[in-house]
């Protein structure tokens, strides 16, 4: 680490990570559901917070948490920070949470050094990220811009069953306000969206580097309730000729769909194909029985559109030849899906100038998983991402990111909004 830890960045950083970790653990890790106990605390925490600093904070119709700096210009666009507050079941502390406490911090250390911006700072907390409670891409965000589409105030929680709209209501929001696309903030308003959060994977960990600089956020799709059907039979009385086996039809899925994803490497292209859940009802399988029915679910990513695409088209391809060979069918269910998000070249020089008058070892890095950022970007919003490594990757209790490298974070957004912060600049 090149300088010693922010006194009043990285020292309220940790601060209000060891509480937020301390007052939603939930063994083996934390849970902070959306619109539920943690994330509720989790905001009241940052509030209550911002409010010592004397920052002042609003919340909008969905919730959202928008914490203000005031600057020298109110007609000036606001540069906004911010990242969620909600994790996963029993996940770590510092996914989302790290962004938010990040952007405090910046204030705290401006404050501090006796700067004053020329625009508005502001900090944002969002709701719901984590599509593991709402089967969505980030309502909260959405919301913050009005553009939630009224129907998913209807999806239901998972834990709960209840929908978006009633835990809305229930923690005192206005999710009437919501569908009728009242903004919490104007996207005109905005000159540039910056998110800090911690890398889910293992690139900065492998580069020996704090920091990263995001080049761009994977879209992709999903399926959750697909399934392989065959027809159960017994093994030995079976012969193979009159088979319908869900196992081999699956096993055929995944090895085509892996030489799809071999054959992308090979040109260059990112992308991952994963299959999250494979299932089969316990009343009905045994250890001498074809199998007639497998449930399981697909995840396809990439930052590259083309490629999703072509990944879909193949994938119905490899469906119907399987089907012919196998004798099965295959049925795929809802279709969730994301657009990829490019990341702002002059945000991202920004940020590299910063690094490089700072010597911090920022490498460019892409983000596989979805960020609330993907959404400011999806708006024409210039966006930039700033990843903080982390190690055994994210969603789980082991996430592993250091205060020292969150400090570098906090140093690197410092040097690059007090650059950035000149009326004539344009991102």
């Amino acid at each position: 680490m090149s300088g010693a830890v922010l006194t009043a960045g990285g020292a309220l950083a940790e601060r209000i990570l060891n509480v937020l970790a301390e007052a939603t653990a939930d063994t083996p890790g934390v849970t902070r559901i959306a619109y539920g106990p943690g994330e509720r605390f989790a905001h009241n925490l940052v509030r209550e917070e911002a409010q010592k600093l004397g920052v002042a904070a609003r919340t909008d119709a969905a919730g959202n948490l928008y914490l203000m700096l005031s600057g020298r210009d109110p007609d000036l666009p606001a540069l906004v920070i911010g990242s969620h507050l909600d994790s996963v079941a029993h996940g770590g502390n510092f996914d989302g949470a790290a962004g938010v406490v990040a952007g405090l911090a910046l204030m705290a250390e401006l404050m501090a050094q006796g700067v004053r911006l020329h625009r508005d700072l502001i900090v944002l907390a969002t709701r719901a990220e984590e599509a593991v409670w709402f089967p969505l891409s980030y309502p909260g965000s959405q919301a913050a811009l009005g553009l939630l589409d009224p129907e998913a105030l209807e999806a239901k929680r998972s834990d709960s069953g209840r929908t978006l709209a009633e835990h809305m209501r229930e923690e005192g929001f206005e999710p009437d306000a919501v569908r009728r696309g009242v903004p919490g903030i104007d996207a005109g308003r905005i000159t540039a969206f910056v998110e800090v959060h911690i890398e889910q994977g293992p690139r900065l960990v492998a580069a020996g580097a704090p920091v990263g600089i995001v080049t761009g956020i994977a879209g992709g799709f999903r399926y959750v309730g697909a399934k392989c059907l065959g027809a159960y039979a017994h093994s030995g009385a079976e012969p193979r000729f009159a088979r319908h086996d869900a196992v081999l039809g699956f096993a055929d899925l995944v090895a085509a769909l892996e030489i799809e994803w071999d054959a992308l490497e090979r040109e260059g292209h990112e992308a991952t194909i994963t299959f999250g859940r494979v299932q089969s009802d316990p009343t009905q399988h045994g250890g001498s029985r074809v199998l007639g029915e497998l449930g399981f679910t697909l995840d396809v990513r990439s930052a590259e559109a083309a490629v999703l695409e072509r990944v879909e088209a193949r994938l119905r391809t490899i469906l119907a030849e399987i089907g012919s060979q196998r004798g099965v069918t295959f049925e795929l269910g809802p279709r969730f899906t994301w657009e990829p998000a490019t990341m702002s070249p002059a945000l991202m020089a920004g940020l590299d100038r910063a690094a490089t008058a700072l010597q911090i070892r920022a490498p460019h890095v892409p983000s596989g998983a979805g960020h609330d950022a993907a959404t400011f970007a999806g708006a024409g919003i210039p966006t930039a991402m700033v990843f903080v490594r982390n190690e055994n990757g994210s969603h789980n209790p082991h996430e592993s990111m250091e205060i020292a490298d969150l400090d570098q974070a906090i140093r690197l957004l410092f040097r690059f909004v007090t650059d950035f912060d000149n009326p004539s600049d344009q991102p």
